[in-house]
């Protein structure tokens, strides 16, 4: 038996995990996992490996990685899933294995109070509400008693709470090892305890942040690995344009002005340089906002600079963070604080000039809206050339999973866009037994999904099949506007009780679901995936329409016109593509455990109608298919 095998057999029916772990099944596809991210680890591959759901993922890469000797960073999708591969999955397998093997939690450094900060926004003590005050004297009983800081610790202050911007840091404003504080960083201390340890559990968003600032040429804050586990790797693209982008939103510019003059404030004289151009910039945002006012939530640079009033605004915006930057220049030697707030303003002036560029190749320049602020990007349309000569850079082997990454079976889609160049593929079909335990219901007679009052059929449609489930069932929307909508149309013709996004915290939303038993949960965009509901609660999954991106992103489009340039079928090869993968996850919400029942509703009459149907329907667990609602009063009967 090779090494690969024995690794494998940890997980098998005569290894520890049968004998210590309650319910263990030992799965075949789980050890098949297992095997070969042991040979991507110690060859330090490339390997694209699609996980059905059930096949137990997490550890059949948490064995090998734990069992390998050699350092390795796992990164997941979000931090909830952070939390829990760390303070649930990891300790387990640990303690199966007994593997003598340290692990730190690493997070970006937004989660983690910063104490300078802190000691400066108490002594600013100019809130919005009293219920900021009440919060910031909460976080300052917490800062005194706990050990690191994240802000995970501290549920009585909401996440979405304005105050933590304020007691948080970011790479820009952190003073680093001229802080007062930084014996006592919890940052500092985070990313200490990383570099010592053997197994590091970050989250895409940290992973990403700190490979592109490596390509600047910063330090590495996530210390050399041997091997890069990405969980949830269907998520990468989107994310790492994100990264890639080079970005300038009205938040930043407004703290920046109110850091300037708290910093000024312990400076003799400093106030009285910085105030006036402090103002500019404040008037300077506002107008800018107030010129977009009437432009769609997001689009490209282009038709923003169609309104004269705009340009005008954006031409003053540059001009009074010129001021701004030069007023810091001549206070900049007198603290490092205003040292940091000049460094900046400098960078974001240099980022607000390269947007404003009028032509730039392979960049996309694109602004979005919200209530009150602004942002202004360019992204590059290529990722896959940075990504590539990352993991170059990198010698490590970098392992990619998820449920969802093939499309049909075909995984060009997801390693094109990451430039990963003939990878090793696995894919495992889930150990879930659909034939039994699933059913596919494609109602007839829906009209085309762009006609007027379509969402009203799609509701008429399902009534009867939540009458079969009683309840229990998840709606999923391709827009807002359509979740609305059947909100509205459900409020007076369901005896369930309706859970709509936006009502309530989505964590809330799902366990008030749960607790409800025959609940209908109506969601749309971050619902199609992470929504985990095992178990009788949930035995209806309604999907509205193939997820197909919203045609209003500029990015997407800047993508799709290159491809018609290069000869590619926009349509086929990419909007098709990234639709299915959108549709698995959507679906993957179902069945969750072995035991668990349920009808998909697949309402789009496109998958019959269109010959692409047949690659979204192909992309689904093997399931039966029916267009009859009498099939599916049969199945819950």
């Amino acid at each position: 038996m090779d090494a690969y095998e024995e690794v494998a057999g940890l997980l098998g029916a005569d290894g520890p995990f049968a004998r210590e772990v309650p319910n263990f099944a030992p799965r075949e596809a789980q050890q098949a996992m297992a095997r070969v991210v042991a040979e991507a680890i110690d060859q330090g591959e490339m390997l694209v490996a699609e996980a059905g759901t059930g096949t137990g993922k997490t550890f059949a890469y948490l064995v090998p990685a734990l069992t390998s000797g050699k350092r390795v960073i796992v990164s997941t999708g979000t931090k909830a899933l952070q939390d829990q591969l760390f303070f649930r999955d990891l300790p387990r397998v640990r303690s199966v294995l007994d593997a003598r093997v340290k692990a730190s939690l690493l997070k970006g450094r937004a989660n983690y109070l910063c104490l300078y900060r802190l000691d400066q926004a108490v002594r600013e003590g100019s809130f919005a509400s009293r219920t900021e005050t009440q919060q910031l004297a909460t976080i300052r009983a917490w800062s005194a008693r706990t050990r690191r800081g994240d802000r995970m610790e501290l549920a009585e202050v909401p996440e979405e709470s304005p105050l933590w911007p304020r007691v948080t840091s970011t790479t820009e404003n952190c003073l680093g090892s001229e802080c007062p504080f930084f014996d006592d960083c919890h940052v500092f201390k985070a990313r200490r305890e990383a570099a010592d340890a053997d197994v590091v559990v970050v989250n895409h968003h940290l992973l990403l942040a700190d490979l592109a600032l490596k390509q600047e040429g910063f330090g590495e804050i996530l210390p050399g690995a041997h091997a890069f586990i990405l969980d949830e790797a269907h998520q990468l693209p989107e994310l790492a344009g994100q990264f890639f982008s080079h970005s300038v939103s009205a938040r930043q510019l407004t703290e920046l002005a109110r850091d300037a003059l708290t910093e000024g404030g312990g400076v003799t004289g400093a106030t009285s340089v910085l105030l006036e151009p402090c103002e500019a910039l404040q008037e300077a945002i506002r107008t800018l906002r107030l010129a977009v006012d009437r432009l769609p939530s997001r689009g490209a640079m282009a038709t923003l600079l169609r309104q004269d009033a705009a340009v005008e605004a954006l031409q003053k915006l540059q001009h009074t963070l010129e001021d701004l930057a030069d007023a810091l220049a001549s206070q900049a030697e007198r603290s490092r604080g205003l040292s940091n707030v000049h460094e900046r303003a400098e960078t974001l002036s240099a980022r607000l000039a390269r947007i404003d560029e009028r032509d730039s190749e392979g960049e996309v320049r694109w602004y979005e809206l919200s209530g009150r602020g602004f942002a202004l990007h360019a992204t590059p349309l290529d990722l896959a050339t940075p990504l590539k000569a990352m993991r170059e850079a990198s010698q490590a082997a970098w392992i990619h999973t998820s449920a969802t990454l093939s499309v049909a079976g075909n995984f060009s889609h997801f390693s094109e866009q990451l430039g990963l160049v003939d990878p090793v593929e696995l894919a495992l079909d889930s150990p879930f037994d659909y034939a039994r335990q699933a059913l596919c219901y494609l109602p007839e007679s829906l009209p085309e999904p762009r006609e007027d009052g379509y969402t009203e059929r799609v509701i008429e449609a399902v009534l009867p099949v939540l009458e079969a489930s009683n309840g229990r069932a998840f709606l999923l929307f391709t827009s807002h506007r359509a979740l609305q909508r059947a909100a509205d149309l459900l409020a007076d013709r369901v005896p369930w009780p309706l859970f709509v996004q936006g009502t309530a915290p989505r964590h809330q939303l799902l366990e008030d679901f749960r607790h409800s038993g025959h609940g209908v949960l109506l969601g749309a965009a971050s619902f199609w995936e992470g929504v985990d509901v095992a178990g009788e609660a949930l035995s209806v999954v309604v999907i509205d329409k193939l997820p197909f991106a919203a045609p209003d992103d500029p990015v997407l489009q800047a993508r799709l016109e290159a491809m018609q340039q290069a000869g590619v079928n926009p349509f086929m090869g990419w909007q098709v593509p990234s639709a299915v993968i959108a549709l698995k996850q959507g679906a993957g919400r179902l069945i969750r455990d072995v035991h668990d029942r349920g009808v998909l509703v697949l309402c789009d009459p496109r998958l019959r109608s269109k010959g692409y149907g047949r690659l979204f329907l192909a992309s689904l667990p093997p399931m039966p298919r029916t267009h009859a609602l009498e099939d599916v009063q049969a199945f819950f009967a």
